[in-house]
């Protein structure tokens, strides 16, 4: 089998895997792809075979706890949706969900495109194109089940275990500093995590720009309109049935979930 046969078998498997709201129980190594560029361009062909409407991008791996643990020396990424958003508060099936994991976010959505060029972009071009950025928890899901991963490339084939994006609160004052903002996470009323958004790369904009980035360098860039989850800076929680979150973004924006059976 050529490796493209094998990038076009993996897409098609992900894609129905997606479709179907069901995880891959096994994958035969021969169709993990060889490099984290092969695993990109197979996301790109799972979300053509979709044909879905776009959310934006996820970003993961922003922390040096989540690199290591996923065996990474820098950020990881992949497509998202726009039929898993959702407005907080929200109830959600747990039964259909897919090994979730809670990971509080800073959603910023792009006023302006990013397109490909030659020059790099500034940081503070890449500020310069957001527009709004609002609280909220990705629901991460891999097609894959959490006891039996694959290989890392495999995993950014099925776009990093994108999932669910629940929007909270606009956060009005996000030029400000969102690097300074507090983040705490409560499940049924007790809080379980904390952090600051200092805790993203330094600055949950600096992911923003290393994406810019990377899409530069593919040669399609990022686009006004598109959302992009900026990496957890409360790590990843799993999560039962019967459960309630409710995450607060410093003295504001709040973002909550229930998960029903």
């Amino acid at each position: 089998m050529s490796e493209n046969t094998k990038h076009d078998e993996l897409a098609r498997m992900l894609a129905a895997a997606r479709s179907e709201g069901q995880q891959i129980p096994e994958l035969d190594p021969s169709l993990v792809p060889a490099s984290a560029d092969e695993a990109y361009r197979i996301n790109a062909k799972v979300a053509a075979l979709l044909g879905w409407p776009i959310l934006g991008w996820k970003i993961a791996a922003t922390t040096e706890a989540v690199r290591t643990k996923l065996k990474t020396d820098r950020p990881i990424y992949g497509r998202t949706f726009q039929r898993f958003k959702y407005a907080s508060p929200t109830r959600l099936a747990h039964s259909k969900l897919l090994d979730p994991l809670v990971e509080c976010e800073f959603f910023v959505t792009l006023k302006a495109d990013l397109p490909a060029r030659d020059k790099p972009w500034s940081l503070e071009e890449v500020t310069a194109a957001v527009g709004t950025v609002h609280a909220g928890i990705e629901l991460a899901e891999c097609r894959f089940p959490s006891r039996a991963l694959p290989p890392l490339p495999a995993i950014l084939a099925d776009g990093s275990a994108s999932g669910n994006y629940i929007f909270g609160g606009v956060i009005e004052s996000w030029q400000a500093s969102l690097a300074g903002m507090e983040v705490r996470l409560e499940v049924d009323g007790t809080e379980r995590r904390r952090g600051t958004g200092a805790e993203v790369m330094g600055d949950p904009l600096r992911p923003l720009h290393w994406l810019a980035e990377e899409r530069r360098r593919f040669g399609d860039g990022l686009k006004a309109g598109e959302t992009i989850s900026t990496g957890s800076m409360t790590g990843m929680l799993p999560i039962r049935a019967g459960q309630h979150v409710l995450a607060r973004f410093g003295t504001g924006a709040e973002v909550e979930i229930t998960f029903d059976p």
